[in-house]
């Protein structure tokens, strides 16, 4: 599936194909989908923004959660978005958003890596997901990570160890998911 069917027949669809959904929406997830799926299949959504308004808040039950096993299934979710910078990525979406951290000095690089470990060990069972857009004035559409260049999301990922709220951070990489999500929407729809 490279295209997003009508939002209006996903409560028709079988569940591998709303699977398949979610997967080009977020990131493959089996803890996503056994989250999600059920209400997906008894949902009417009007639109793929409403579905995914549905899905962070879903996201953000578990983030209040007090419960480990809730804590535990969301860092599952959130750990489906691959390392930035990472060499191997498997989504098709995450490798085109991800095309210009490949790019550079090979230092660079080795600090991304470096900065995805520290962060990593920070906040564990979290990783880092970028969730600020920017305005891009030329194609009048908002980017994320492939519209900033390497040391302004490295700069970020630095802000965000010192803060050390792993709340806070929880809470962003679902917004940063969502965010996502709703542009890859955008992008994919019939």
């Amino acid at each position: 599936m490279t295209s997003l069917p009508p939002v209006a027949t996903l409560s028709h669809l079988p569940e591998d194909e709303l699977a398949q959904v979610l997967d080009l929406l977020f990131e493959p997830s089996p803890p996503l989908h056994s989250l999600s799926l059920p209400v997906l299949k008894s949902t009417v959504f009007p639109t793929y923004d409403v579905l995914i308004v549905a899905v962070n808040a879903q996201l953000s039950a578990l983030a209040k959660s007090d419960r480990p096993e809730d804590i535990e299934r969301l860092s599952n979710i959130l750990c489906s978005h691959p390392r930035l910078g990472e060499k191997k990525v498997e989504s098709e979406q995450s490798r085109a958003e991800q095309a210009q951290l490949q790019k550079g000095a090979e230092e660079e690089q080795e600090q991304l890596a470096a900065l995805n470990e520290e962060y990593e060990t920070k906040f564990p069972g979290l990783r880092y997901v970028y969730c600020s857009p920017l305005f891009n004035t030329m194609s009048m559409s908002i980017v994320f990570v492939n519209g900033r260049a390497r040391p302004a999301i490295m700069m970020n990922m630095r802000t965000r160890i010192v803060r050390g709220d792993i709340k806070e951070e929880r809470q962003e990489a679902i917004q940063a998911m969502c965010d996502i999500a709703a542009d890859r929407a955008s992008k994919l729809e019939k």
